[in-house]
């Protein structure tokens, strides 16, 4: 495999990560590098990408729904307000991953965002989104970085204002997921949709 765009059962040309499952498939054409906005939407890509650290993406995909009911939709406001009870009510819970690092991070930056004015987890975010014309389409996964210089300063940056877990790795990939990149290859099918 040459890590280029490969043919999909409908013979359009995909990345090759998006082929291994129907719901890597669904992700990859309708959800992947589409724009994101909104601070509860937001919040939800940044608590999953959290919980992904380690573990495949397709674990994460396909609890997704159990995500949402245990965190309350990734309400910030709703998610602030949890206390001992729910984080034992979220250990306890076999519909997400049930890691205490990864659930007290979520709650803690519920509650550090919680102080922030509407829009400015948006506003902040975005405001990390590079130049796409200095950005070429990639040919191959090997030319999609792990790590960008914008992504470690958007985690510097998080990080100072009180978030956790969201290093460099966790931040491109929060990048990629809510379209501030487009790191579809350049032949596939996906790339510069914005719907």
């Amino acid at each position: 495999m040459s890590g280029g765009a490969e043919a999909a059962a409908d013979g359009g040309l995909r990345c090759p990560w998006g082929l291994s499952t129907e719901d890597y498939l669904a992700y990859h054409d309708t959800e992947w590098g589409r724009p994101v906005h909104g601070d509860d939407a937001l919040f939800e890509r940044l608590c999953l990408e959290a919980f992904q650290s380690g573990l495949s993406w397709l674990t994460i995909l396909r609890r997704r729904e159990g995500f949402r009911g245990a965190f309350a939709g990734f309400s910030i406001p709703a998610v602030a307000k949890f206390t001992d009870a729910d984080r034992e009510r979220l250990l306890a819970d076999v519909g997400i991953i049930r890691n205490r690092a990864k659930i007290d991070a979520t709650m803690a930056n519920a509650k550090v965002l919680a102080g922030w004015r509407s829009g400015e987890l948006d506003e902040l975010i975005w405001s990390y989104a590079p130049d796409p014309a200095t950005r070429p389409a990639p040919r191959t996964l090997g030319d999609v970085p792990a790590v960008t210089a914008e992504s470690t300063a958007l985690s510097k940056d998080l990080k100072k204002r009180g978030l956790r877990f969201i290093g460099p790795t966790t931040a491109y990939a929060l990048m990629q997921a809510c379209g501030l990149v487009d790191d579809h290859l350049a032949d596939c099918v996906a790339r510069g949709t914005e719907a």
